[in-house]
């Protein structure tokens, strides 16, 4: 979407008082903004720019007019040197749309205190430590913009909050994340959502159609280290790291497509994983073990026991490990994980739990065809037929009319609301990701085109 139909779009209730300023430098720039005014839109001409400081931001626009930071053509500002652009408190509803950043990192900023700004259609290829970008307000949106090229220590997005709450209804969506190479040491997660210390608060923020390539950072891809995060309808394809409920509980993981990675580690309670595809991964799903008990008083940096998680209506094809639990040394296992309805076909056997004991699992009409066996899970959890899997033009796995899995399940299951392809699933359910429907299609596995700045 090209910078001209976004101004027109934001200025479309625009008022006859808002101005329109061409800036061409940093010392223009800033004196632009700190005399905007709601509806202004700043313009920076084309060109590379290089900053020995920040460029802050401390002034507010309305939903109706925010105050929109641009550039003459996506990409045609350059911003490099020592400073990025500062939103602080209590500034809110400021856009800014079209640079490409090549300043240092850990720069870019929305800092606590602020609210409802937007960073679309921008490119990040900071240098040294440090995040490209960090959110700590509430209710901003980080949308079609391309992080790339990292080989250094710090995030793509790393999501802060203040106090012992994280930041809150945030929507980051339609990013391209590709090209973190790996990384000696811990934090160089591609996307980081909160700390251990925020780990108990609500963000109530979704996460969703995001797209991460060759990113190997280290051992965690997104980090969620808090709660009430909803994850859905992102691509991971040939990273080297994990997707990863690290700390935190009451996450929803659904419509996502995991290609040869690691697929998805799970630690902390009451998240319900549904309708994901998983493919040529090792493993698909990991079970944590956890290494202790938050709810009885443990520390919050400690490996939460995943208690009351849902793992349902999965499709897993030709992983070579697919469902697993690892061992961990005094580790402590797991409590009440249900796995239901969930499709493996082909690779490794569908089930491996090391370690202590399962306790309390519920095991419920899932079914495994073409796996190395069944492993751990139990004969009355699963059963054995051709789910009639066809690649499609979509090039993922989807079920054929006549298979015995579409309206296999008979029963409700609260939670279940949607398939891999963003269709609605009621009545009677088809076990695995994909509901056969004829409802229109909102969502598949993604590809650069899709996402960033180039994205349609």
């Amino acid at each position: 979407m090209p910078i001209t139909f976004l101004l027109i779009c934001l200025l479309a209730a625009g008022n006859v008082s808002a101005k329109k300023v061409l800036v061409k430098s940093i010392a223009e720039l800033q004196t632009a903004i700190n005399n905007s005014a709601p509806g202004d839109v700043i313009t920076l001409a084309n060109g590379v720019y290089t900053t020995t400081e920040d460029i802050t931001i401390n002034r507010n626009g309305t939903k109706e007019q925010p105050i929109t930071i641009t550039t003459e053509k996506t990409g045609g500002a350059e911003i490099t040197g020592a400073g990025g652009f500062k939103i602080v408190s209590p500034s809110s509803w400021i856009v800014i749309i079209g640079f490409k950043f090549t300043h240092t990192a850990g720069k870019a900023t929305m800092e606590g205190g602020t609210s409802f700004c937007r960073w679309t259609r921008n490119t990040f290829i900071n240098t040294g430590e440090g995040n490209y970008l960090t959110v700590i307000g509430n209710d901003h949106t980080v949308d079609y913009n391309t992080f790339q090229d990292k080989n250094s220590l710090g995030k793509f997005i790393g999501v802060r909050g203040t106090g012992k709450q994280i930041a809150e209804r945030l929507w980051i969506h339609h990013n391209y994340f590709h090209n973190f190479s790996p990384q000696k040491g811990n934090g160089a997660e591609a996307v980081q959502f909160g700390l251990s210390g925020y780990s108990l608060s609500s963000s109530n923020s979704i996460f969703e159609y995001n797209l991460f390539e060759n990113c190997a950072g280290e051992n965690e891809l997104l980090s969620v280290k808090s709660s009430a995060v909803t994850i859905r309808y992102n691509t991971v394809r040939d990273c080297k790291a994990q997707m990863t409920l690290r700390h935190g509980n009451f996450c929803k993981v659904y419509g996502n497509y995991y290609f040869n990675t690691p697929g998805l580690r799970i630690f902390g309670d009451d998240h319900i994983i549904y309708s994901n595809y998983f493919e040529n991964c090792k493993p698909a799903i990991n079970i944590g073990n956890g290494g202790a008990e938050v709810a009885d008083g443990a520390p919050l940096t400690s490996h939460d026991r995943p208690d009351r998680v849902v793992i349902a209506f999965n499709t897993l094809v030709n992983n070579e490990n697919n469902i697993t639990r690892t061992e961990r040394k005094d580790g402590i296992g797991t409590t009440a994980i249900t796995l239901a309805y969930n499709l493996i076909q082909g690779g490794g056997e569908a089930v491996s739990i090391q370690g202590p004991l399962y306790v309390n699992p519920v095991w419920k009409g899932n079914v495994i065809f073409n796996t190395k066996g069944a492993g751990q899970m139990p004969a009355e959890g699963y059963t054995s037929f051709d789910p009639k899997l066809v690649k499609d033009a979509t090039g993922t796995y989807h079920l054929q009319k006549g298979s015995p899995a579409i309206d296999a399940v008979k029963e409700g299951f609260p939670g279940i609301t949607a398939d891999m392809d963003g269709q609605e699933r009621k009545g009677a359910l088809d076990i695995g990701a994909d509901e056969v429907s004829v409802q229109p299609v909102t969502a598949r596995q993604l590809h650069p085109a899709d996402v960033g700045v180039n994205a349609k």
